[in-house]
């Protein structure tokens, strides 16, 4: 008796959804800082904004945030409205589906991550766990 194996290509992925979205706000904020790091002459900071994940705080991991020159080799990268932004390769399966949001208030100015993949939140907002 023998056999039959059929192996078929998988079509190529089409209109793939980015892993993360950026609010109009984080855009234009995004677009603010980099433009201030341009014009300053001692330029600190790199020309992307690149986030991370770190084994941190009350439910174990946090976002990061770094400036950076150039892409590592399995960075993702997601470029939205003229901005882009890189997103760790550890840190991708964690933040797909996330939203990022800039916050300007009294107290308080931050980015906020509005991500479904989160299933708890230490007290403060700090750390999460997935």
């Amino acid at each position: 008796m023998s056999s039959r194996v059929v192996v078929r290509m998988a079509p190529a992925l089409k209109g793939r959804r980015s892993p993360l979205t950026l609010t109009q706000a984080a855009v234009q904020r995004l677009k603010e800082l980099q433009e201030r790091g341009a014009r300053e002459k001692e330029n600190e900071h790199g020309k992307l904004l690149k986030i991370g994940i770190q084994g941190k705080g009350c439910s174990g991991s946090a976002y990061t945030l770094s400036w950076v020159d150039a892409p590592k080799k399995f960075d993702e990268k997601v470029t939205q409205d003229g901005v882009t932004v890189l997103i760790d390769s550890k840190a991708l399966l964690t933040l797909i589906g996330t939203e990022m949001d800039w916050f300007e208030g009294k107290l308080a100015s931050q980015f906020i991550f509005n991500n479904p993949n989160i299933k708890g939140a230490c007290g403060c907002g700090e750390s999460f766990l997935v």
